[in-house]
């Protein structure tokens, strides 16, 4: 391939302008660094020189805050295979932009206030002694995933349960794992026969799983045992973290759950239910209805 020098040497009439064009390239301190600090030839220089220029200019705009095809990027020099090249790296506010795009892409909410992907563990009340154990059974699930299971956190009306469950998936998403946070009577209520199956394959996968107000459903036999029952019992063979909010203790949950139009369901629900207890650990959420403040 013709260097740029050999080509000029048959174009006279465009030499005049390129020598002048070079010469402000040269004076480039950034240029004159890179020639130094690789110790380039005069062959190699004149081999970069359309390298020289581009980088010199793209980095021009660079400065000025410029808009520019390579917006976010910043141009610096490399050497490759003999010759200077332009490359162009990730500018730190970029990467920050990306950083933060990955944490909101890890929690996924469905059914929820989206504002709750900026909740974090500070944000959490501790007002109240009844806070300090779920509280702290969410720090130590974090710090020592993935070997302890998930909560059934129960509660009154605004107590923060979702709140709480949000921070959780927050941090997490800090430390590379996705959660999806469900709200479970929205999801109840959106679903239907055909669309069913395409979401329980996606819930029931899920790395760490929030399913939030569950008993609030509208409960039928085809919700609790082709919905609900699928997705734990998949998740449960799986040994996959999942937690559970709700105004109903575990108890109460068992009679929501064997209360259909058909009759009470006492064993249908029993079953559902091993499989809560054996993903999570029953613990009540104190505190004042903060929806109100």
């Amino acid at each position: 391939m013709e260097s740029i020098g050999e080509i000029l040497n048959k174009r006279k009439d465009l030499r005049g302008n390129f020598e002048k064009l070079v010469a402000e390239v040269m004076k480039n301190k950034d240029v004159q660094s890179f020639i130094a600090t690789h110790q380039m030839t005069s062959d190699e220089i004149q081999r970069s020189y359309s390298k020289f220029y581009e980088f010199v200019r793209e980095r021009e705009k660079f400065e000025k805050g410029e808009k520019r095809a390579a917006d976010g990027y910043e141009p610096v020099l490399i050497m490759n295979h003999g010759y200077a090249d332009v490359s162009y790296q990730t500018t730190s506010e970029l990467a920050a932009q990306q950083a933060a795009q990955t944490l909101l892409r890890r929690v996924k909410i469905i059914g929820l206030p989206k504002d709750l992907k900026q909740v974090t563990l500070e944000d959490i009340a501790l007002d109240d002694v009844g806070r300090i154990e779920p509280y702290q059974a969410l720090v130590d699930f974090i710090a020592n995933f993935p070997e302890q299971k998930g909560l059934y956190l129960y509660g009154d009306f605004g107590v923060g349960k979702s709140f709480m469950m949000a921070a959780m998936a927050n941090e997490l998403a800090k430390k590379g794992i996705s959660t999806t946070l469900l709200h479970y009577p929205t999801f109840i209520s959106d679903l239907d026969f055909d669309t069913a199956k395409v979401w329980v394959n996606e819930i029931k996968q899920s790395q760490v799983l929030v399913l939030d107000d569950i008993g609030a459903e509208q409960n039928n036999a085809w919700v609790r045992d082709s919905i609900l029952q699928v997705v734990l019992q998949h998740r449960m063979q799986e040994d996959l973290p999942t937690f559970f909010t709700s105004n109903l203790n575990m108890n109460e949950l068992e009679q929501h759950l064997a209360e259909t139009k058909r009759a009470d369901e006492i064993w249908p629900a029993k079953r559902v239910m091993e499989r809560v207890k054996y993903l999570s650990r029953e613990l009540r959420l104190e505190g004042i209805n903060r929806r109100h403040d």
